[in-house]
């Protein structure tokens, strides 16, 4: 796919999205970066990104989105479902509302998003919906559940919308990161130390977040530029794989999660943690 996309990402402030709309930019395409801090995404109007205010939690702010990008552009060729947020703490220590939270903006503000969308490019019979999912929708954490949860349910979520828009010309892709080295970790790590202060969990949840916070500080997560440019490929080329599982270490856990008992992966885990 050569020529020109529209294209439209979702947390385009930071990280990943960031560095992702750049490329595309780069390489010639029409970007629409959205997101709530719309100061950053303006430092990318030198390469052509147009920033969009968006709460993706907000109905009325997506169809505005939305519909400012088809009065500009007529239509919208790929959409990047890139804004998330995580939230680490104990099942029985993490507030309902931050729980329902992590979901209105890892599953239901994407999948509005999605709804918004999709009659335009049902219209002009193509386009290519990019979720960026994470290999903790397939390998469950101590201390992760709801973070977890939100990333299995997304899994599922884009199988059944593959299925269903093919018949449109619309390609939906699941981008599935491993540890990458960016602000996250050290958030969830904060998250984590704060929800156990004075619980049943406290030792062990501070244990945990120091490992998060060692790990994130360290050399191991992968680069976030190679994701973005592992993501605008996904977002442009001519015939997507379904999956684009990446960075390193992703496919190893993944395939250790996969053959080793329950307890076994358990264990593992939870020692790993300990010791980082």
């Amino acid at each position: 796919m050569n020529m020109q996309k529209v294209i439209l990402i979702t947390g385009a402030s930071s990280g990943m999205g960031y560095e992702t709309a750049r490329i595309l930019a780069e390489q010639g395409h029409r970007v629409y970066g959205a997101a709530r801090r719309v100061q950053k995404i303006e430092e990318l109007a030198e390469y052509g990104v147009q920033a969009l205010p968006l709460d993706i939690t907000d109905e009325a702010s997506i169809i505005a989105c939305v519909k400012e990008i088809i009065a500009r552009e007529g239509r919208i060729d790929v959409l990047i479902n890139n804004a998330g947020y995580g939230y680490f703490g104990a099942i029985e220590d993490v507030p309902m509302a931050d729980a329902k939270h992590q979901f209105e903006v890892n599953i239901f503000g994407l999948a509005r998003m999605t709804q918004e969308v999709l009659p335009h490019m049902r219209k002009q019979h193509s386009g290519r919906i990019v979720n960026l999912a994470s290999v903790a929708g397939h390998v469950t954490l101590a201390f992760g559940a709801w973070y977890n949860a939100t990333k299995y349910a997304l899994e599922a979520f884009s199988d059944a919308l593959r299925m269903e828009v093919k018949p449109f010309g619309i390609d939906v892709v699941i981008i599935e990161p491993g540890a990458i080295r960016t602000d996250w970790g050290i958030i969830a790590a904060d998250h984590l130390r704060d929800s156990s202060k004075g619980g049943a969990y406290e030792q062990t949840a501070t244990r945990m977040a120091e490992g998060l916070r060692k790990l994130y500080l360290s050399k191991i997560p992968t680069d976030p530029k190679i994701i973005s440019r592992k993501i605008a490929r996904a977002a442009v080329c001519r015939c997507p794989r379904t999956r684009y599982r990446t960075g390193r270490g992703a496919k190893f856990m993944v395939f250790l999660h996969t053959i080793l008992p329950a307890r076994w992966w358990d264990a593992i885990v939870v020692r790993a943690m300990m010791k980082m």
